[in-house]
């Protein structure tokens, strides 16, 4: 149960500000030094947005917690292992999802929004390990 309270607290606050950071690079706003006043708008618009990324990420980062649940009890993946199966997932995911907005494309789209569910995924299954302790074997 600790799992899925991980990744329902942590996935969607770092996928909201990672999503949001991507969409300021792609638009151009970070094209030149950002300035102080910058990173306030910045973070202003992600506390606004805050309660959006929950609403839509919770059950994507749900998902992402059934699968590093279901991946815990194969004894024989270890736990970086699972984190990049369950990364990889992620990247998959959001770039399906999110890899067609705007008018650009290219490899650097494809990075940055298959960012968005790679960091959230492998934070909190690194998370989840290190909280959750290993069945112990008899």
């Amino acid at each position: 149960m600790r799992r899925y309270l991980i990744f329902a607290a942590l996935a969607p606050l770092l996928g909201g500000f990672w999503l949001l950071l991507t969409t300021t690079v792609q638009a151009g706003y970070w094209s030149h030094p950002p300035s102080l006043s910058e990173a306030e708008k910045l973070l202003a618009v992600f506390a606004r947005t805050l309660q959006y990324s929950y609403l839509f990420g919770i059950l994507p980062a749900l998902m992402l917690g059934a699968v590093d649940d279901i991946l815990f009890h194969v004894r024989r993946i270890g736990w970086v292992v699972r984190m990049l199966i369950v990364g990889a997932i992620g990247f998959v995911a959001a770039e399906f999802l999110y890899g067609s907005r705007g008018a650009d494309t290219g490899v650097t789209q494809f990075i940055l929004y298959g960012l968005v569910g790679f960091i959230p995924g492998t934070v909190a299954s690194w998370l989840s390990h290190e909280v959750i302790a290993e069945p112990v074997t008899a």
